[in-house]
């Protein structure tokens, strides 16, 4: 799991690196975010595999927009940390990166539409 210090930092480097305002919206929002891929219910996981949890996390920043800025590059960092922790990563163009991350910011894709997209591109 990403803890809320490790996502702090993540986002304050890529703040950094490409610009924007620093600074958390909501931090309860934030926090529902990074727990929601581990989330469970009678014991079992609610996203049990590895593209769940990616899905589930870049959802969540995406859409409940936690910080003031930045939201949708936190999101997909922390989609693909996920993904790298089990060995795997997104193997798409830059173009389809952008389009898969507006769409969700859009509301155009649903969290099956999300699991899918991630599923094909993913490598490892």
């Amino acid at each position: 799991m990403i803890s809320l210090d490790e996502v702090l930092k993540i986002h304050s480097i890529l703040i950094e690196k490409f610009g924007g305002s620093t600074g958390v919206r909501d931090k309860d929002l934030l926090n529902s975010s990074i727990h929601r891929p581990y989330s469970t219910f009678d014991s079992n996981d609610l996203y049990p595999s590895t593209i769940d949890k990616a899905a589930a996390i870049i959802e969540s920043v995406v859409k409940n927009h936690p910080f003031i800025d930045g939201n949708k590059r936190t999101g997909y960092t922390l989609m693909r940390l996920i993904l790298l922790s089990d060995g795997l990563d997104i193997s798409a163009s830059e173009d389809e990166k952008y389009k898969f991350v507006i769409g969700i910011a859009e509301g155009k894709m649903s969290f099956d539409d999300i699991h899918s997209w991630i599923k094909s591109k993913t490598k490892g």
